[in-house]
């Protein structure tokens, strides 16, 4: 059974867990091997444990100024099988929309409605908080991760950012936009 609900602080190992096995696959022709090698389950753990801190209590959970989002988890059959985390655009020219800052899903949860139930949530969820439109930002090359926002009526609007990867530099990521 798939369930979406809100973050706590004992869901950072989960979230952690989700965070590397996602990279490792869907990343692994297009971030260097030594860098998704290097990823931590543990170190990750304790990034999340920090970030749905800050976050619970309304503080900007990353280095992004005063920009507070709010993480979900996706449950499936009672294990942490994806999350989304979203809130106000963190980009300077982007500070009146919405941004969905990340949506992982373990890759053996791909292709069973996790990631659906995912980004409809968080849709849902910035359109309550008044938000008319949203962005979002995906790693050049993610086919399949292009695909799926697309199908979500997402749109590459030309957008770019080169070398901004907080721990990965050197990425080259794409924006994508759609109305809520």
């Amino acid at each position: 059974m798939l369930s979406i609900r809100w973050v706590t602080v004992d869901d950072a190992a989960g979230v952690a867990a989700v965070h590397v096995n996602a990279w490792r696959v869907a990343y692994a022709d297009l971030i260097d091997q030594a860098v998704l090698d290097r990823q931590s389950v543990e170190t990750r753990t304790e990034m999340w444990r920090h970030w749905i801190t800050r976050s619970q209590l309304g503080e900007a959970p990353d280095g992004y100024g005063e920009v507070a989002h709010r993480l979900l988890v996706a449950e499936l059959d009672g294990e942490i099988a994806g999350w989304a985390s979203f809130g106000g655009g963190r980009d300077d020219d982007s500070r009146e929309l919405a941004e969905l800052a990340g949506l992982y899903v373990d890759p053996n949860a791909w292709a069973r409605g996790v990631g659906h139930a995912l980004i409809e949530r968080a849709q849902h969820e910035l359109a309550a908080a008044g938000w008319t439109d949203a962005y979002l930002w995906v790693l050049d090359g993610n086919d399949r991760a292009i695909r799926f926002y697309e199908r979500h009526g997402w749109r590459a609007d030309g957008g770019e950012k080169f070398g901004e990867g907080g721990s990965v530099e050197g990425l080259h990521e794409l924006r994508y936009v759609r109305p809520l």
